[in-house]
């Protein structure tokens, strides 16, 4: 039986490669790569067939995006400053028409026109029952039962205690809320040192406490840690039919650059997700 998801880094005299299985997601992604495109999209081709994938993710340079569109790539979101502050093209190919076809599209068009429309809010008085900090490996067991609360299902398992310890060693940062000593909110930060990117993710909150705005304190938090650690380059990909979640980083003044179709298995189906880059560099 297969991981849900495993990294290879593979060098060849031609090319080098870092790439993703997803098994959960039914996807292979290209995170990092050197070398000759033509062999590069052969490996691909061999990797997807034997594995019975249905979509393809490749983070690519600026410099190769066109090539990928001749082969039957197509471009779905830009991530400004990924590489090192040189722009990543996300660029997919499907296998399936199914995992092509995105279901609600018309309705997350419609999140994002509202979402823009509405008047930006003042910030929400937050009851002093709720407290912040920086989370650390002791918390791991608490972020994940509040991962498997929130959401029945996950592309990755942070509703397990030792996968979220092994990310907090690792260099993930997360931030959480507590409240009458109970964890009810938590985001984290990715960061990508080799090229000076970070992803806020992991974004969730108990039902019951989404009234006070926590999560736009709590990434907000984040991106200070951010600056702080000379990281510049921050993105999020969220649920497109998330109002809350697409709100909140648009009012922190993101940058809606595009959305992946039926990306990844997240709530309770695999969805479409929106693509929010912020230059932290800016005032």
């Amino acid at each position: 039986m297969n991981p849900p998801y495993e990294t290879i880094n593979k060098k060849t005299p031609y090319y080098t490669l870092q790439f993703y299985l997803d098994y959960f997601n039914e996807r292979l992604r290209v995170d990092h790569y050197q070398g000759n495109m033509s062999l590069i999209l052969e490996e691909l081709d061999q990797l997807v067939n034997k594995n019975t994938f249905t979509k393809v993710i490749f983070f690519a340079r600026p410099e190769h995006w066109l090539q990928l569109l001749s082969k039957g790539f197509e471009l779905e979101a830009i991530i400004k400053g990924y590489f090192n502050g040189t722009d990543s093209y996300i660029m997919t190919c499907y296998k399936d028409v199914e995992r092509r076809t995105s279901k609600y599209w018309i309705e997350e068009n419609e999140v994002l026109q509202t979402i823009k429309k509405k008047s930006p809010k003042d910030a929400e008085v937050i009851p002093e029952r709720y407290h912040f900090r920086k989370a650390a490996e002791l918390d791991a067991d608490k972020l994940a039962k509040l991962y498997g609360t929130v959401f029945a299902i996950y592309p990755t398992p942070m509703n397990d205690s030792e996968y979220v310890k092994k990310m907090i060693r690792s260099g993930t940062i997360f931030y959480i809320v507590e409240c009458d000593n109970q964890l009810v909110s938590a985001a984290s930060a990715d960061i990508n040192k080799t090229f000076s990117h970070a992803e806020l993710t992991d974004c969730a909150t108990l039902p019951n406490h989404r009234k006070y705005g926590l999560m736009k304190k709590l990434l907000i938090q984040l991106e200070d840690e951010l600056r702080n650690n000379g990281i510049f380059c921050s993105f999020s990909i969220a649920r497109a039919l998330s109002f809350g979640m697409n709100a909140a980083f648009y009012q922190l003044g993101y940058e809606y650059n595009g959305r992946l179709t039926n990306n990844c298995y997240i709530f309770d189906k695999l969805e479409d997700m929106n693509v929010w880059v912020k230059d932290l560099s800016k005032k």
